[in-house]
C-alpha cells in the first residue's frame, strides 16, 4: 500500500463540544480584513489628497512644477506605506487577530519593493523638476540638493532601506543565516529614522503650524509607538510575569529535540495549539537570537513545549541549552488555530517538522468524533516525529489519522505510488466542502497541497497556511 490508514473513533470517551457558529466567527474575522484594507487605501488616499487640498493641484502648471509634484507625491506615498509596514511589523493585536502574523509579514514583505521603487522615483522627478524649472544641468542641481538641510541624511536611509529589501529577496535570504537576516532586517527602523527629518526640514509642504505636519507627525508617532509598545514594552512585561526557565531538553531523532519550559500563570498567556511565540533563550552567546517556534502541544499544567529540527547553528545550538535558563517571550502570535475555523469539520496535514503546530492543534481544537482528519507524510509507515502522540490523541478524540510515507511526489504532495492510486484531498478528507484546512510543512510542499484544495472549490477563508521556512 502506498498509504497506511489509522481510523481511531474511540466515541466513548469525551471529545471537547463543537465550537459555536464557525461561520458567524468567521464571517466576523473577514469583515475586520476588510475594514483593515479599506484603512491602507484610504491612508493613501489621503497622503495624495492632503497635499492636492494644500494647493498641489495648483501646482502643475508648468512641466518642471508637475514633474515637481509626482516627486512630492512618490515621496508621501513611499511615506505612508513605510509607515504601514512599521505598524504591520509591529504586531498589534487588532492586526494579529485578524489576519495572523504570516500574513501581515507577507504583506509587509510585499511593499518593499514598491516603496523602493517610489523612493527612487521620489528623487528622481525632484531632481528632473527642479532643473527644469532652475534652468541648470543636471550635476549642478543634484550638487544644489545634497547641500540642502537633511538630505545626506535621507540618502543613508534610503541605502539602509535598499539594503533590507534585497536581503529580503528569497534568492539572497536563502544564502543567509536567520540570524544574519534578522539583524540586516532591523536596520528598516533605523533608515526610517534618517530619511524622516528631511520631510520636515526641507521646502514649505510640512512648514510649521500647517496640519499636514501634525497629521504626519501623528502618524510617524502612533506608528513607532506601536512598535516600542508592541515589540519592546510588552515582551518586557510578559517575561517578567511569567519568569519562564527551561524544564528539560527531550531529545528525538535525526537532529530533532523538544524542550519543555516552565512558568508561573501560564494560562494567563491565553495560548492554544497551533500559535507560535518568539523565544528567547538568556543564555551566553544565544540571549539576543530570536527564535520563532510553534507549540508542539497545548499548554498544560504550567508547562509550554516546543519542538525543534536543527536545520541551522543558532537552532542547533539550542539542543544544548541547560535546564534553568530564563526565557523571554512574545505572543502568543497567529491565526493557524481555533479562531480562523469557518467550518464544522477539520483536516490537518503536515510534512515534516511542520507536524509542531499540527499536533498543538489537534489537542485544543474543538470537533465531535469523526469529524477531524490527519494527514501526514512521513519517512516511513511508522516513523514520524511525534507520531505516537499524534495517535495516541487521534484515538482519545475520535480523529482519523491518514500516514502517506514517503517522499513527496514529482507533480504533487503526496508520494507518486499514491497519487497513481489516485489520492488527493477529496479522496482523503470526507466532506471536503464543509471542512477547513490546516496545512504546514516546506513551502513547495505546501503550494501543492494548497493549490490542490483550491482545485476542489475551497474558499480562501477554508484554507489556513502556517509557513514552515523564514
Amino acid at each position: 500500500m502506498a498509504f497506511l490508514v489509522h481510523d481511531s473513533r474511540d466515541l466513548e470517551r469525551r471529545s471537547r463540544p463543537v465550537a459555536g457558529d464557525e461561520r458567524a466567527r468567521s464571517s466576523k474575522r473577514l469583515w475586520r480584513i476588510d475594514l483593515l484594507q479599506a484603512a491602507l487605501a484610504a491612508s493613501v488616499a489621503i497622503a495624495i489628497a492632503l497635499f492636492l487640498a494644500d494647493g498641489g493641484g495648483a501646482r502643475f502648471a508648468t512641466p518642471g512644477a508637475a514633474t515637481t509634484s509626482l516627486g512630492i507625491i512618490a515621496g508621501l506615498v513611499a511615506t505612508d506605506l513605510v509607515i504601514v509596514m512599521l505598524v504591520l511589523a509591529a504586531r498589534v493585536p487588532l492586526i494579529e487577530r485578524a489576519v495572523g502574523h504570516d500574513a501581515a509579514m507577507a504583506l509587509h514583505g510585499r511593499l518593499g519593493k514598491p516603496v523602493m521603487y517610489l523612493l527612487v522615483a521620489h528623487g528622481a522627478l525632484l531632481l528632473a523638476g527642479y532643473t527644469i524649472s532652475d534652468g541648470i544641468d543636471l550635476v549642478a542641481e543634484a550638487v544644489t540638493i545634497w547641500s540642502l538641510p537633511d538630505i545626506p541624511l535621507a540618502v543613508i536611509g534610503f541605502a539602509l532601506f535598499a539594503l533590507v529589501v534585497v536581503t529580503s529577496l528569497i534568492a539572497v535570504r536563502r544564502r543567509l543565516r536567520y540570524e544574519s537576516w534578522y539583524l540586516i532586517h532591523l536596520l528598516v527602523y533605523g533608515a526610517v529614522l534618517a530619511a524622516l527629518p528631511h520631510q520636515f526640514s526641507v521646502g514649505g509642504l510640512f512648514a510649521e503650524g500647517t496640519w499636514q505636519r501634525w497629521y504626519w507627525l501623528a502618524m510617524c508617532a502612533a506608528a513607532f509607538a506601536a512598535v516600542l509598545v508592541y515589540r519592546v514594552g510588552a515582551p518586557i512585561v510578559l517575561s517578567v510575569r511569567h519568569r519562564l526557565v527551561v524544564d528539560r531538553v527531550e531529545r528525538l531523532d535525526h537532529g530533532v529535540f523538544s524542550i519543555v519550559m516552565r512558568g508561573l500563570d501560564l494560562d494567563g498567556l491565553h495560548a492554544t495549539g497551533g500559535q507560535f511565540f518568539i523565544w528567547r533563550f538568556m543564555a551566553r552567546g544565544q540571549w539576543w537570537q530570536a527564535h520563532p517556534y510553534s507549540l508542539s502541544a497545548h499548554p498544560r499544567n504550567a508547562e509550554l513545549r516546543i519542538t525543534v529540527r536543527a536545520l541551522g547553528t543558532g537552532s542547533a545550538d539550542l539542543a544544548g541549552i541547560r535546564p534553568g535558563t530564563r526565557v523571554a517571550l512574545e505572543g502568543p502570535y497567529g491565526i493557524f488555530s481555533e479562531a480562523s475555523r469557518s467550518r464544522r469539520r477539520i483536516a490537518l496535514i503536515a510534512a515534516g517538522i511542520g507536524v509542531t503546530p499540527i499536533r498543538s492543534l489537534l489537542e485544543s481544537a474543538s470537533f465531535r468524533p469523526g469529524e477531524a482528519t490527519v494527514v501526514l507524510r512521513t519517512p516511513a509507515a511508522n516513523d514520524g516525529w511525534l507520531l505516537d502522540e499524534i495517535r495516541s490523541l487521534a484515538r482519545s478524540r475520535g480523529a482519523t489519522i491518514i500516514t502517506i510515507p514517503g517522499p513527496r511526489g514529482a507533480t504533487g504532495w503526496v508520494t507518486d505510488a499514491a497519487a497513481a492510486e489516485g489520492l488527493s484531498l477529496a479522496t482523503l478528507v470526507p466532506d471536503l466542502p464543509d471542512t477547513d484546512v490546516y496545512v504546514c510543512g516546506p513551502r513547495a510542499w505546501s503550494d501543492a497541497v494548497i493549490a490542490d484544495a483550491r482545485a476542489n472549490g475551497l474558499k480562501p477563508e477554508q484554507i489556513h497556511h502556517e509557513r514552515f521556512d523564514w
